[in-house]
């Protein structure tokens, strides 16, 4: 009898082990990988997961089949041919140890949307809310969102999300910003649309970058150090501030998923710097461009206009420098570019409420540069060279449009014409280096500045304060110029 009971018990505990999960072998995806998401089209797509050492793995979509076998740590990974845009729901079929049907899948743009709070900020905080939420029935736009704020010491493989599509209720926490390029993506593309949202307030840069990132970029030995130690240190204590901890558990858990481009808003936290932004920013983008696709398109926010304007013709304080960083990086590093948005800030709220213009900003250097849609007016006019004639400084400039003017923007309201207005916030100075308002005209696609108080000027300034409030120089397409200066003082 004893014998027996021994029997019986060996057998149950062999099939609970059995049924366990540690037991059963199955395929397993990554939260990115799911139903209701958007491939892209255009590219060859990676679909990957993890299974038994070994195991074969089949994917089957829109007619495609394609293998792969798990390696020795689990991980497979299949690539489909290119896809064309499809608003069509189809299902996708992977088959291993065991069998998943992801179903809803559309083929189109996907774009990940990241940065701090502003970028955080959802709809429902955002200017007309109300009105926002309840026109948000869209089952083309696709929306995943990073649920947690987390980090890592290492890379990870997953991340809590799952991909939804655009409803009232599933856009009211997403990313405003996010939320207002995509439509603008797809209103214009015609395509669906797929956004990625993977933000945290308060954070610095330097956690969301990469290793290979920082290895990059020479001037941040100190931050590839770092994040090394971390790397090397498993018991280590570790924070949201730490070079590459928030990119471990929140951006490479994404990887290698292919994405078409990224939609940055951050540099509060970082608002202090100048150059070495400017450096940070180069790491940024190579760092995930290595992870999801080396093409990868880049787009990031200027910092908006905050705190009370400073009288100053010298300005230089608050976030001048880090904007100035910011529209260096935009000049040097291909295929990116900044929506400025001095005119749309909030002197007393480090959050302001106009997302919808932000997104659309966004969304404007995308459909000219990404998409080639030349009849879209990227930005607004950028500094692009100085000459000096007699008394005067002639400045001249890039997406001029449709031509100059002194503009107006109020509210979520189209940028207005000033008639006979005066530009305001350009300095001047002559070798002395002491700055003075300038007396600023439009002539054709250039600016001509100059003052009674310079006789011999050297350098212009326009709109180079934490808050430049005045600041007017537009083009004819309602896009604020970013502010400038032709010195390095």
């Amino acid at each position: 009898m004893h014998r027996i009971t021994t029997l019986f018990t060996c057998l149950t505990l062999a099939l609970l082990l059995a049924l366990t999960p540690a037991a059963r072998a199955d395929v397993k995806l990554p939260s990115i990988i799911g139903s209701n998401m958007v491939l892209q089209q255009g590219v060859p797509t990676k679909i990957f997961g993890w299974d038994k050492p070994g195991q074969e793995v089949s994917v089957s979509f829109a007619g495609h089949v394609k293998k792969a076998e798990a390696l020795k740590d689990g991980s497979w990974q299949v690539v489909l041919p290119v896809l064309e845009a499809s608003a069509t729901n189809r299902a996708m079929t992977i088959r291993g140890s065991s069998e998943v049907v992801l179903k809803n899948i559309l083929v189109g743009e996907v774009w990940i949307c990241s940065g701090q709070s502003n970028m955080e900020w959802s709809v429902a905080r955002s200017a007309n809310p109300n009105e926002e939420i309840a026109a948000a029935k869209h089952p083309n736009i696709r929306l995943f969102n990073v649920t947690r704020h987390i980090t890592a010491h290492k890379p990870q493989d997953n991340a809590p999300g799952s991909w939804a599509p655009t409803t009232p209720e599933s856009v009211r926490n997403f990313s405003a910003v996010g939320f207002y390029f995509g439509r603008k993506l797809h209103k214009d593309l015609g395509v669906p649309i797929g956004l990625v949202g993977s933000n945290w307030g308060g954070t610095r840069i330097e956690p969301w970058t990469t290793e290979p990132g920082f290895a990059s970029v020479p001037e941040l030995k100190a931050e590839l150090d770092q994040i090394r130690k971390i790397w090397s240190t498993p018991d280590m204590k570790i924070n949201h501030r730490m070079p590459g901890t928030i990119g471990n558990a929140m951006i490479h858990p994404l990887a290698p998923f292919v994405m078409r481009g990224a939609i940055w808003y951050q540099g509060e936290s970082n608002g202090n710097e100048g150059m070495t932004y400017y450096h940070k920013k180069k790491a940024l983008v190579n760092g995930w461009r290595k992870l999801f696709n080396k093409d990868l398109a880049f787009y990031w926010v200027q910092l908006a206009d905050f705190r009370q304007p400073n009288d100053n013709p010298a300005g230089g304080d608050g976030w001048a420098r880090i904007r100035e960083a910011q529209r260096l990086a935009a000049k040097d590093i291909p295929h990116t570019g900044m929506a400025v948005i001095i005119d749309i800030g909030n002197a007393t709220d480090i959050h302001p409420k106009n997302k919808q213009d932000v997104g659309k900003r966004l969304a404007h250097y995308a459909l000219h540069q990404t998409y080639k849609k030349k009849d879209v007016v990227a930005a607004g006019p950028l500094y692009k060279g100085h000459k000096v004639e007699g008394n005067a400084i002639r400045i001249s400039f890039e997406h001029t449009g449709s031509g100059l003017m002194v503009g107006k923007k109020v509210g979520l309201e189209p940028t207005q014409t000033v008639k006979d207005g005066k530009l305001a916030r350009f300095a001047i100075a002559g070798e002395d280096k002491q700055w003075h308002w300038a007396d600023a005209t439009i002539d054709g696609n250039t600016v001509v500045v100059k003052s009674s108080a310079v006789a011999k000027p050297v350098a212009v300034r326009y709109a180079y304060s934490m808050n430049p409030k005045g600041a007017n120089l537009y083009n004819k397409d309602g896009l604020p110029a970013s502010p400038f200066r032709t010195d390095d003082w």
